[in-house]
């Protein structure tokens, strides 16, 4: 079942969307907030699937408050205002509902909600990366993958045995087929498997012999890592 959250200062609704969550079998509303600091409280201590969340909150922002997260819960924006919603899926929202909220709408958007979250724990159950590259379907186990390198329309897949598979999908997609608890993207032109980065200094990640800048716009990586 899909643990979400939703945060709202609007009382009523709160209860809208509890009294929708309710009807679907799929997904449990474990908690709801009227501010984000709450919110931002139980999304640091317990594991969340889905992310219900307001976009205007009293006088925080919920998308400025949505890009602020270090985890980056899956989102589906409400709001009373339809001019922000090119704004919710500016930050990679799921869907966007406008109030009041319908219930037929909410179950379209929860239900797109679920089939890409279940797709992503059963891409993190796996234990390999499918990928065609060199006119053929190669199988890679996740842990043979030291570090992933973008080449244009091109990935370059450096492994633990200092093999390259080159294959033409680019990073944002190749990035998608991995599980995030052990990918992250530390630079436009790298990712790498946390499982083998040695040491970090700097704005450089030690991963054996091999050396990876991160990027400016990926310094939160570097801090989660500290962590």
């Amino acid at each position: 079942m899909i643990k979400a959250i939703a945060v709202d200062d609007e009382p009523l609704a709160l209860m809208v969307i509890e009294n929708y969550c309710s009807r679907n079998e799929n997904i449990d509303l474990v908690k709801t907030f009227s501010n984000v600091k709450d919110a931002q409280k139980y999304i640091n201590q317990f594991p969340i699937d889905l992310l219900f969340l307001d976009i205007q909150i009293s006088k925080t922002n919920g998308l400025e408050f949505y890009k602020s997260l270090e985890k980056k819960i899956p989102a589906i924006f409400t709001t009373a205002f339809a001019e922000y919603a090119l704004e919710g899926f500016n930050v990679s929202a799921l869907d966007y509902l406008l109030k009041p909220i319908e219930y037929d709408r909410f179950e379209e958007a929860v239900n797109k909600a679920i089939l890409i979250i279940v797709d992503k724990k059963l891409a993190e159950d796996k234990e390999y990366l499918t990928i065609r590259a060199d006119y053929k379907l190669n199988k890679i186990a996740y842990n043979d993958i030291l570090y992933i390198e973008g080449l244009d329309d091109y990935v370059k897949i450096n492994l633990s045995n200092n093999k390259k598979i080159t294959a033409r999908i680019s990073m944002k997609s190749i990035l998608e087929k991995l599980p995030q608890n052990l990918f992250k993207r530390v630079h436009r032109s790298y990712i790498v498997n946390l499982k083998y980065v040695t040491s970090i200094q700097n704005k450089t990640l030690h991963l054996g012999d091999y050396q990876i800048a991160v990027g400016d716009t990926y310094k939160s990586v570097i801090q989660e890592l500290i962590k």
